[in-house]
């Protein structure tokens, strides 16, 4: 069996050397990044992973961390268990006795990085409203900036499942020369119709809630009702049905956990849903959310990297390569974008190595199943 990660820490990088400029216009004049590392770096700093994560998880990967200092969420059970930790280890997918991997809260988050709930030096209160908006590409340079900040010139490889796999593409294609190998799990090249419904059903929901008060909550109560229905709605596109059914439990739990509402619960399914959506709300913040969804609604590969084309923008990524990971029963990022994402390297003169995943689990199998993953990234990477 594999080692595991043990007790890990975070670590906390500051920028206030020059002001971060953003997409929608202004910039961040300073920002605080919040990652971790696993395996030793080389001497020439040629063999790190930059891992990037999904839409609700952080930068604690692998191993066990109890605490991170600061954060206005609970850090959980489930925050405490690194969220690939099957994934990253000595002799796993991401081998740590060969590659140091380096995982980044994004910018906007809530567990640790600079984000809506973190102190505006200019007034001494929380961001809220003021925090701007936030692109994908946003992100991307924000971490740009901490691999200058560590002397790592070169990535041996981005990997990026879901909405990180948006990430992994947009540091490949603006960033060509610092990465050798692209690896998007589950994930595609443009935003779907599909998913900016369901975005926007999210972002509506938190909107609507009476405390979300434009964003200007903190100190009061939160929009938990909101956000705990954006997650309900973004929850049934990550798991299967058989698996949301398998998980539920077997009694529905009492009428009055589901608070002033005059419906009676009638399925367990109801109440599994139900406690997803309102445990999640201690975990996660609600301005952190709408950040992230409006970077997802607003991603442009094309535009990011100043392209008209997929053949100008891949034509640049050639001497990088690509393992594309698709999961037959994903209703999140269909296998549909996959192929539109191989269609476009095509265009760019690159042929990727492409895998199917054949899982019961829908979205979520690349966090349940690393055993379906873990040979071709092996191979991929070089292990």
């Amino acid at each position: 069996m594999p080692e595991t990660i043990g007790q890990t820490e975070t670590q906390f990088a500051s920028f206030d050397d020059a002001p971060l400029a953003l997409r929608g216009g202004g910039s961040l004049p300073q920002f605080t990044l919040a990652y971790e590392t696993y395996g030793e770096m080389t001497p020439a700093r040629d063999n790190v992973v930059l891992l990037f994560h999904a839409l609700s998880a952080s930068q604690h990967a692998a191993g066990h961390n109890p605490a991170v200092p600061g954060l206005v969420v609970e850090w959980d059970s489930d925050c405490q268990s690194g969220w690939w930790d099957g994934f990253i280890g000595p002799g796993k997918a991401l081998d740590t006795d060969r590659f140091c991997v380096l995982c980044v809260n994004y910018l906007g988050g809530c567990y640790g990085s600079t984000g809506p709930a973190s102190t505006d030096p200019a007034t001494g209160a929380p961001f809220g409203s003021r925090f701007p908006k936030i692109a994908i590409a946003d992100i991307v340079d924000s971490q740009v900036r901490l691999l200058d900040r560590l002397g790592i010139d070169k990535l041996h490889a981005a990997v990026g499942s879901s909405l990180g796999g948006l990430s992994a593409l947009s540091l490949a294609t603006r960033y060509p020369d610092r990465v050798g190998i692209v690896v998007p799990l589950a994930s595609g090249v443009t935003t779907s119709v599909l998913q900016r419904i369901h975005n926007l059903e999210q972002i509506a929901a938190i909107e609507a809630d009476g405390h979300f008060k434009g964003g200007d909550y903190y100190g009061g109560p939160a929009p938990e009702h909101g956000l705990a229905l954006a997650r309900m709605i973004g929850h049934k596109s990550f798991i299967s049905l058989s698996t949301l059914e398998g998980r539920a439990k077997r009694i529905v739990r009492d009428a009055a956990e589901k608070g002033d509402s005059w419906y009676q619960l009638r399925e367990p399914i109801e109440s599994y849903m139900l406690h997803q959506g309102r445990k999640f709300v201690r975990r996660f913040d609600a301005n952190t959310y709408l950040r992230i969804m409006d970077a997802w609604q607003g991603f442009d590969l094309l535009a990011d990297a100043g392209c008209a084309t997929y053949a100008e923008l891949f034509s640049r990524c050639r001497d990088q390569r690509y393992l594309i990971f698709t999961i037959d029963s994903d209703v999140c990022f269909y296998p549909e974008q996959q192929e539109e994402l191989a269609v476009a390297l095509a265009e760019g003169g690159i042929n990727p190595m492409r895998i199917t995943v054949h899982s019961e689990k829908g979205h979520d199998s690349f966090l349940l199943e690393p055993e379906l993953f873990t040979p071709h990234l092996h191979f991929t990477l070089g292990s």
